[in-house]
């Protein structure tokens, strides 16, 4: 008895020994992944800096490079780098895509959350998942060879691609996140809100809009800041469907050419160190800097509705 015991306490203390190895790996792994992640945005980020900040001192001058319209960097006689009509073109479709997007995410998270039974909500969460999972180049297609035709039909206009096209099909690339973070944002509200609501009579859609979504605000408007983020650093679908012309817009069916479509289209074809080169990598710390500030003030908003 005394022998079968020990081996009982031997097989133990190994047990809790291996336990103990798995546990000490998964927590310097989880270390290593965390700490290389920041490593890699900063190293990103000094890349970018290092490539496009000489391009600040010459030629760079402020007044033509933010106020001007004309981005002309490959002419011999007379290069212009101006980027008012990039800024404008990419404020515009990321703006026309979250007047879309905004309601229609929102209330496709209200539902999902509050209204919809147990099977329904799980099958209408794969759809979400499904849509966030379609790649951009997609998207660009669909908006391409199915919006263009339909928008020249439907509103008689010459050509399809422009801000309504590309404010559509950013639109749908950006519904699916933002309703996955609002979804969480409005289950995070503790039921017990819910249940002194109804307690006190309150109806269902009474308890949604006066109880649910004012406690769970800071979350949807981090979810719309994420949506923002979303938008704006888009590439290849606003490449495919916005015409890709430089002007400032008068209508949304006006081509323009948005920052990241810029970068994407002209860079392979610059010669490294030129000063053509190094202003598209000053668009890309431009970019990088925007979407910092609007990731950075979403994670402030959901800290911020932790605390309440």
């Amino acid at each position: 008895m005394n022998s079968d015991k020990k081996v009982l306490v031997c097989q133990d203390m190994d047990v809790r020994d291996s336990a103990w190895y798995w546990d000490k790996f998964f927590q310097i792994l989880m270390l290593v992944s965390g700490v290389s992640a920041i490593f890699l945005i900063i190293s990103i980020f000094f890349f970018i800096t290092k490539e496009g900040f000489s391009f600040f001192f010459e030629p760079f001058s402020f007044r033509e490079f933010f106020l001007s319209s004309v981005w002309r960097p490959t002419s011999l006689s007379n290069p212009s780098y101006g980027i008012l009509a990039l800024v404008i073109g990419t404020a515009s479709v990321t703006g026309f895509a979250m007047l879309l997007a905004v309601p229609f995410s929102l209330c496709a998270a209200i539902f999902i959350s509050e209204f919809a039974s147990g099977r329904v909500r799980e099958v209408l969460k794969v759809l979400v998942e499904l849509l966030a999972a379609i790649p951009s180049v997609v998207w660009g297609f669909i908006g391409l060879s199915i919006m263009n035709p339909l928008i020249i039909d439907l509103f008689d206009v010459p050509v399809g691609l422009g801000i309504l096209n590309s404010g559509i099909i950013l639109g749908l690339m950006a519904a699916p996140i933002m309703t996955t973070i609002a979804e969480d944002a409005l289950k995070a509200v503790p039921d017990h809100y819910r249940e002194a609501a109804e307690a006190l009579g309150a109806t269902k859609w009474q308890v949604t809009f006066r109880v649910v979504l004012p406690a769970a605000k800071n979350g949807l408007v981090a979810a719309i800041l994420l949506g923002i983020g979303r938008g704006f650093g888009e590439t290849m679908a606003v490449l495919m469907t916005s015409g890709h012309s430089i002007n400032l817009p008068t209508s949304p069916f006006d081509s323009v050419r948005a920052l990241t479509a810029t970068i994407a289209a002209e860079l392979g074809e610059t010669a490294v160190g030129s000063d053509h080169y190094r202003a598209l990598f000053t668009l890309g710390i431009l970019l990088f800097l925007v979407t910092f500030v609007i990731n950075l003030t979403a994670d402030i908003v959901v800290k911020g509705n932790k605390r309440h």
